[in-house]
C-alpha cells in the first residue's frame, strides 16, 4: 500500500510518499516554512509525487498528524486530507505528534514526550518501553510538568524536554515525515479518524459584547 503523508502541525510543511510492502520511502519534499501551509502544502505534495514517480492514484490512504501543535497547521493538513481522501474514496487516519516523536525517539525505556506548549505551558505524553501510550495526551503549566518530569525515571524527548531536565538536549518538535508514513500504514482508520488534537483553545475568541441578538 501506497501511503501518502502529511506534516503540518508545526513550523514545518511536509509530504511523503512511502510503500509499506517494501518499508521504503519513495519521494518527500518540504521545508521548515514557519507560517503559510495553507499556501505551500500542495505544492510540496506534488513535488513529492513527482519524485516518487506515482500519481495520486496510485495512494491507498492518506496519513495526517492532527497535533498537539499549530492550531492553523493542523486545521490545513487534516482539511487536505479529509479532502483528498475523499477525492480519491480512500481512508485517511490521524497521526498524534506526540506519538511520532515517541516513535522517532523509541529505545527501549518507558519515555516522556513533552513539547513546548509557549505560555509556559507543555504537552506531553507517557509511552511505555514498548511504545505503548501510558497516558492520554494533555496540557500541563511549566511547574506540573516539572513535577511530572521529577517522576519519570525514564528518557524524555520534545522540544520542552530541556525545561524540564537539565541534561536533556534541545530537541526539534517535527516528528520525521518517514516516521508519520509508517505509523499511518499501521493503524485502523476506524480508530484513528483524522480529528484534530486540540489541547487549548484557540486565540481568537468570540466578541460576545458586539453579538447581534436573535429575534
Amino acid at each position: 500500500m501506497i501511503v501518502l503523508a502529511i506534516d503540518t502541525a508545526g513550523t514545518g510543511c511536509y509530504a511523503a510518499l512511502y510503500d509499506s510492502s517494501q518499508d521504503a520511502v519513495l519521494g518527500a519534499a518540504g521545508a521548515d516554512i514557519g507560517r503559510g501551509h495553507a499556501e505551500r502544502l500542495m505544492e510540496f505534495v506534488d513535488a513529492a509525487l513527482d519524485a516518487a514517480g506515482v500519481s495520486l492514484a496510485a495512494v491507498g490512504r492518506i496519513a495526517v498528524t492532527v497535533g498537539p501543535g499549530s492550531f492553523t497547521g493542523i486545521r490545513v493538513g487534516v482539511a487536505a486530507a479529509r479532502g483528498l481522501a475523499l477525492a480519491l474514496g480512500i481512508p485517511a487516519v490521524g497521526v498524534s505528534s506526540l506519538a511520532a516523536l515517541a516513535a522517532d525517539h523509541r529505545i527501549g525505556a518507558p519515555l516522556l514526550v513533552a513539547m513546548d506548549a509557549r505560555r509556559d505551558e507543555v504537552y506531553w505524553q507517557l509511552f511505555t518501553a514498548d511504545g505503548e501510550e501510558a497516558t492520554p495526551p494533555a496540557i500541563a503549566t511549566m511547574a506540573e510538568a516539572r513535577a511530572i518530569a521529577a517522576g519519570h525515571g525514564g528518557a524524555f524527548a520534545g522540544s520542552a524536554a530541556h525545561l524540564l531536565r537539565d541534561d536533556a538536549p534541545p530537541q526539534a518538535d517535527g516528528a520525521s515525515i518517514v516516521t508519520v508514513a509508517r505509523l499511518g500504514a499501521r493503524l485502523d482508520p476506524q480508530d484513528h479518524l483524522p480529528r484534530p488534537l486540540y489541547l487549548r483553545g484557540p486565540d481568537a475568541k468570540p466578541q460576545a459584547g458586539f453579538a447581534i441578538r436573535r429575534a
